[in-house]
C-alpha cells in the first residue's frame, strides 16, 4: 500500500470518529434552560435602573463624530453621484443621520422615515414621498419636461405603483434635482417583509430619490437580491460605527427582563422557539393554531395532535413528537390539562393575541 493510500485512510478513519463522537455527544444532551429561570424584575424599577446608568467614552464617542463630520462633503458628492448611502456599525446612527441631513444636505429637501416604528405603513410613506415631490415640482422655476398641467397630484386613492411611476416621472431634466430619503433602521420589523423591501428598493431606484439608511442586524443582506443590492438600492457602504445607545430604536421593544404582560411573555417564547428546530416550529404551530380555533376547549388531545403532524409529514413516529413535547415541557412553552373525556391534552398558557404575534415572529 502507497503512503498517499494510507494517508488518505487514516484521514478519512479521523473525519469519521470525528462526526460519530459529535453525534453520539449531541444525542443526549437537553437544554435544561427554562422561561421561569429567568430572573425578571418589575419593569418600573428596571426602566429607573437603565436611566441611571452613566455613558461612558463620551471623549472618545465625541472624537469618532467628529471624524465623521469631515466626510459630509464625501458623503453629499456620493449622493449626486447617484449613490444609496448604507450606513453600519455598533451604535445608533440616528443622531449621525440627522446631524448629517440638517447639516449638510440643505439644499435638498429631506425626508425622514423611522424604520424602528413597528406598526409603519409603507403605502402612507410612498404617499408621503409623493406629495413633497409634487410640492418641490410647484414651486420649480426651471421648465419641466412634462407640463404641470399633465401632473396628477399624488392621493391616497392612488395604487402604490402608481405613486411610484409618480416619483419615477421624466418632469425635471436637471440631474441634481431629488430629494434625500433617510430611513433610520431599513432592518426595521415593520419594513423587513419581502414586499416591503422591493417596494424601498423601487423607490430608490426612481429618478428623483436618494435613499441613506442605517441597518443594525448581521443578517440584512440575506433580505435583498443582486438586482436590488447593485441596480436599485445601488449601496455605498459605511463602517460607521457611533457607540452610541439605542435610545429611540428600543423604546418599542419589551423588556424581556421585566415582569409582565402578554408582550413580554410572548417574547420569551419566541426566543426560546427560534433555538429549536423547524420541526418543533412547525409541530408548536399545530398545537397553537387548534387553540386559537378551539378556544372554548381545554387543549389540544396529544392524539389529535399526532395524528395532524403525521398527516403533515411533521413527525414519523409516536416517539419523535414526544422528544418535540418533552422540549416545549421542559421550556414551559405548555401545560398539560385533561379535558371532561379524561384525554390530557396540552395547553399553551398564552392569550390569542400573543400566540397570533408569536406565529408571526416565528413564520
Amino acid at each position: 500500500m502507497e503512503a498517499n493510500d494510507i494517508d488518505e485512510e487514516e484521514e478519512f478513519g479521523f473525519s469519521r470518529n470525528y462526526f460519530l463522537a459529535k453525534e453520539s455527544s449531541g444525542s443526549s444532551k437537553k437544554s435544561t434552560c427554562k422561561v421561569s429561570d429567568i430572573d425578571v424584575v418589575d419593569e418600573q424599577e428596571l426602566v429607573a435602573a437603565m436611566s441611571d446608568i452613566k455613558p461612558k467614552h463620551e471623549k472618545e464617542i465625541a472624537a469618532l463624530r467628529d471624524g465623521y463630520r469631515s466626510l459630509y462633503s464625501q458623503w453629499v458628492f456620493e449622493l449626486r453621484c447617484g449613490l444609496g448611502m448604507l450606513f453600519y456599525g455598533f451604535g445608533s446612527k440616528k443622531a449621525l443621520l440627522e446631524e448629517f441631513a440638517s447639516t449638510a444636505l440643505t439644499d435638498y429637501s429631506v425626508v425622514v422615515i423611522n424604520g424602528y416604528l413597528p406598526s409603519i405603513n409603507i403605502k402612507q410613506v410612498v404617499l408621503g414621498l409623493a406629495q413633497v415631490l409634487w410640492d418641490l415640482l410647484k414651486t420649480k422655476r426651471k421648465t419641466p419636461v412634462a407640463s404641470v398641467s399633465k401632473m396628477k397630484e399624488p392621493s391616497g386613492s392612488q395604487s402604490l405603483d402608481e405613486l411610484i411611476l409618480f416619483l419615477n416621472g421624466p418632469w425635471v431634466e436637471e440631474k441634481d434635482f431629488f430629494m434625500c430619503i433617510v430611513v433610520h433602521n431599513i432592518d426595521g420589523p415593520g419594513l423587513r417583509d419581502s414586499d416591503t423591501q422591493q417596494c424601498l428598493a423601487r423607490i430608490a431606484a426612481c429618478s428623483h430619490t436618494r435613499i441613506i439608511a442605517s441597518i443594525d442586524h448581521v443578517n440584512v443582506p440575506l433580505l435583498w437580491d443582486k438586482k436590488m443590492v447593485d441596480t436599485q438600492f445601488n449601496w455605498y457602504w459605511h463602517h460607521t460605527p457611533t457607540f452610541e445607545p439605542y435610545k429611540y430604536e428600543g423604546m418599542f421593544f419589551p423588556l424581556i427582563l421585566a415582569h409582565g404582560n402578554t408582550t413580554q411573555s410572548a417574547k420569551t417564547a419566541t426566543i426560546v422557539l427560534q433555538s429549536l428546530t423547524p420541526n418543533a416550529q412547525s409541530v408548536f404551530r399545530v398545537l397553537a393554531e387548534h387553540q386559537m380555533a378551539h378556544l372554548n376547549e381545554e387543549g389540544m388531545p396529544i392524539s389529535s395532535l399526532y395524528s395532524t403532524c403525521r398527516e403533515r409529514f411533521l413527525v414519523s413516529s409516536q416517539v419523535t413528537l414526544n422528544s418535540h413535547l418533552t422540549e416545549f415541557k421542559d421550556h414551559e412553552l405548555v401545560k398539560m390539562r385533561k379535558n371532561p373525556e379524561g384525554e390530557d391534552c396540552l395547553h399553551i398558557p398564552l392569550p390569542t393575541e400573543a400566540l397570533e404575534k408569536l406565529l408571526k415572529d416565528i413564520a
